[in-house]
């Protein structure tokens, strides 16, 4: 059993349709058929959406994606259409909000990987392979990858986990030529990131997107490289052959599977509050993310 450990209700705002809570964004729709996407400051850790915030979460995730946004336009569009505030919606949803179009959104996680790490390193242990692409011997968690690979996911529910797929498996969802584009775009959007990220001195080991079409044209939709899609490491500590240090919700892992949390994992039990301490740091570690990468101040 996993989901929201207290699932929030939707804000009721005029001309507003509320379709759907995820782990962080709640989605509305307007009277004008586009979607409003609204970034919470929900944090998600081990399948469960933790009772506990992390403030300026949902605006550092919205702020960071606009940024990167505005880096790939040439490569490809996105489905921003502008942030203005909905008439009638709360003060709180200033710097959080995004009025995007409706896509036909394809049903997969478009992942790319640089690095070795994580589930790719798990399967890679098992049988030199990641999707089932083959990689050379030799390898350890944090290694740079000869090329950067494409390594889909399928989508997951609240709750629920998202799983590694073959290729194959995506060109049979999708047809082979939306599989070919979905490819060559991440890998592209990708290949651009990580070496703007590699000049601000951070490691783009990995990172996901969500693509959707409007009519013929493949939109980026969604976050966009942010530390909730993404893994970021400091160039200046990357070691391969270790656990790397990460920009990213380590800290709330790390104090969910210690003795303090006095949780237990394999349970059924829901996760317990986050202690101020933990959600200092966590806070501390996206807003040195969104600084490090834009060289902007956050305010």
């Amino acid at each position: 059993m996993s989901g929201f450990v207290e699932k929030p209700e939707p804000l009721e705002v005029p001309g507003l349709v509320h379709l759907h809570t995820g782990k962080v964004r709640d989605l509305y729709r307007n009277e004008a058929g586009d979607l409003v996407m609204v970034a919470g400051d929900r944090i998600s850790a081990y399948d469960w959406v933790l009772p506990t915030e992390i403030p300026d979460k949902g605006r550092v995730l919205t702020q960071l994606s606009l940024w990167w946004f505005d880096k790939l336009a040439d490569l490809v569009p996105n489905h921003v259409i502008s942030t203005d505030l909905p008439e009638g919606a709360p003060d709180d949803w200033a710097g959080r909000t995004l009025i995007c179009t409706s896509l036909d959104m394809v049903p997969v996680e478009a992942v790319a990987r640089g690095y070795l790490t994580g589930s790719g390193l798990a399967e890679y242990k098992e049988s030199r392979t990641v999707c089932g692409l083959a990689l050379p011997e030799g390898l350890v968690d944090g290694s740079e990858l000869p090329a950067p690979i494409f390594t889909p996911a399928t989508k997951a529910a609240v709750g629920e986990h998202d799983e590694n797929v073959p290729y194959e498996e995506v060109a049979r969802q999708v047809g082979a030529e939306t599989a070919a584009l979905l490819r060559r775009t991440t890998l592209d959007v990708y290949g651009r990131a990580r070496d703007i990220a590699r000049e601000r001195g951070i490691v783009l080991a990995d990172t996901k997107f969500e693509f959707g079409f409007d009519g013929d044209q493949l939109i980026l939709a969604d976050e966009v490289l942010t530390p909730d899609s993404s893994r970021f490491w400091p160039a200046e500590t990357w070691e391969p052959g270790h656990a790397q240090p990460s920009y990213d919700k380590q800290f709330v892992r790390d104090w969910l599977t210690s003795p303090a949390s006095g949780w237990d994992r394999a349970s059924e039990q829901p996760p317990p509050p986050l202690p101020q301490e933990i959600v200092d740091a966590t806070r501390a570690k996206y807003l040195e993310a969104y600084e490090r990468l834009t060289g902007l101040s956050w305010t």
